[in-house]
């Protein structure tokens, strides 16, 4: 297979530059864009600019695309809706799409208990509703969440996340009855390597940290992610996640999962809960559930969904009959193509490439994550693990030059993260770790 990429001006080109310049007098400024780029088409992770750039995609729309971007089984999907149905409001009239995609949802989340599945537009969106009712469901006001979180823009999302900028400054005061516990980021605790395994699995952690926390007896739920997305991919502990669970059923307290960027085979298997025989009692899922369409779902046990009265659920737009046919027909190929494993395979060929980076460039701290959803952590050095932020950005710079789309993350700023769809070909893949290593060569000399 010959390259893909094609650079046919600098990066961002002269076409792109026009549309940031309209872009500036018509859209506020707040909201980002780390490209400058403005494409005009993508098939699988690879996309084209408007200045006839080829670039690889190791974006994937925030972790949206793990069946590719437009795959042809949910175009053909969504065009055969069309001429059928755009919109209802399923609380208005139901269509058989919603109740199909809750089916599947109901059968492919972890558990074999009765479940409920609520659709929703985006993920923030899910988290909302699924505090909503782990509140209604308990009667208890008080919700958990954990340093390194992202959960959202809403206000209660906001709540919910831990890092101050860009998403938090300036937006308060927010949602009241929010509690934020340490998160297992072993790389950077000041125990690490004094003791065998993770502080949080020790026993009476958790009953400590609540302690001077907030009363058990008053919390509704804790949300967590089993590998912190914008925070910085970091994967939680296995045995702090045992020790967790175990103290929030000895508590009453509901454990919600949000899968929203771990979701759909990202995490080499289906959902993160599944490397950790986790059965959460309400999962999120969004991103990749529709394949760029905006559809999320709040997925629980039947008891608890089905706690709220009539008419305290739902949206105008929620479970839209195009994000439906497009999800249906995503879950069908994620089946039929086993992209869960794709998954597992991608992530060992970027794992075995990165371990191998990591002993060239000594800026790298640490390698991690799980499946397909792996990133490196940038430090000044290896002892102090002082964040690399600067260096962080200038390989980001250096690989779009060279025409890779790349991601950065982290409470630091600091980590480099890879989200390519998981329906990659390998030479493309293996073409875009290539140019990430050029980048590292050109930012750090080495």
């Amino acid at each position: 297979m010959s390259p893909v990429i094609a650079v046919a001006t600098e990066i961002p080109g002269p076409k792109s530059r026009a549309i940031q310049t309209r872009r500036a007098a018509a859209v506020p400024k707040g909201v980002a864009n780390s490209s400058g780029i403005a494409l005009t088409h993508a098939e699988n992770a690879v996309i084209t600019d408007v200045d006839g750039n080829r670039l690889i995609d190791f974006a994937g729309g925030i972790g949206v695309l793990n069946a590719g971007h437009r795959n042809p089984a949910l175009v053909d999907a969504v065009r055969a809706q069309l001429d059928h149905l755009t919109h209802a409001c399923f609380a208005v009239s139901s269509y058989e799409s919603y109740v199909a995609v809750a089916e599947r949802l109901n059968q492919l989340t972890p558990g074999r208990h009765e479940k409920r599945t609520l659709l929703v537009n985006t993920g923030a969106e899910g988290i909302e509703n699924a505090v909503k009712i782990a509140r209604y469901a308990t009667g208890r006001p008080a919700i958990v969440a954990f340093e390194h979180a992202f959960h959202g823009r809403t206000n209660l999302g906001m709540a919910l996340t831990a890092k101050p900028m860009p998403y938090k400054k300036g937006f308060g005061p927010f949602a009241p009855e929010i509690y934020r516990a340490p998160y297992p980021y072993c790389y950077r605790c000041p125990s690490a390597g004094a003791q065998s395994g993770c502080c949080q699995a020790a026993p009476g952690y958790w009953e400590r940290i609540f302690a001077g926390l907030v009363d058990p007896g008053q919390v509704a739920a804790i949300v967590m992610e089993l590998e912190i997305g914008e925070g910085g991919f970091i994967v939680a502990d296995p045995g702090s996640v045992r020790a967790l669970a175990t103290f929030a059923r000895a508590n009453g307290i509901l454990l919600v999962i949000d899968e929203i960027q771990t979701g759909f085979g990202r995490t080499g298997k289906l959902f993160a809960c599944d490397h950790y025989d986790l059965v959460p009692d309400l999962i999120v899922t969004a991103k990749s559930l529709a394949g760029g369409l905006p559809l999320a779902a709040v997925t629980g046990r039947a008891e608890l969904m089905d706690a709220v009265h009539v008419g305290g659920l739902g949206g105008t737009y929620g479970g839209n009959p195009l994000a439906c046919a497009a999800a249906l027909a995503i879950m069908d190929v994620m089946d039929k193509e086993r992209i869960a494993d794709r998954g597992r395979v991608v992530g060992d060929r970027i794992r075995a490439r990165f371990d191998a980076m990591a002993r060239r460039f000594p800026a790298i701290g640490d390698v991690r994550g799980l499946g397909a959803m792996l990133a490196l952590e940038l430090v000044k050095d290896r002892t102090t693990k002082e964040p690399a932020k600067e260096l962080t950005s200038r390989i980001q710079a250096e690989a779009l030059k060279r025409g890779l789309l790349l991601l950065t993350t982290g409470t630091y700023g600091n980590v480099i993260r890879v989200l390519v769809p998981l329906t990659v070909e390998e030479p493309v893949l293996d073409e875009g770790l290539d140019v990430l290593e050029a980048a590292f060569v050109a930012a750090t000399g080495a």
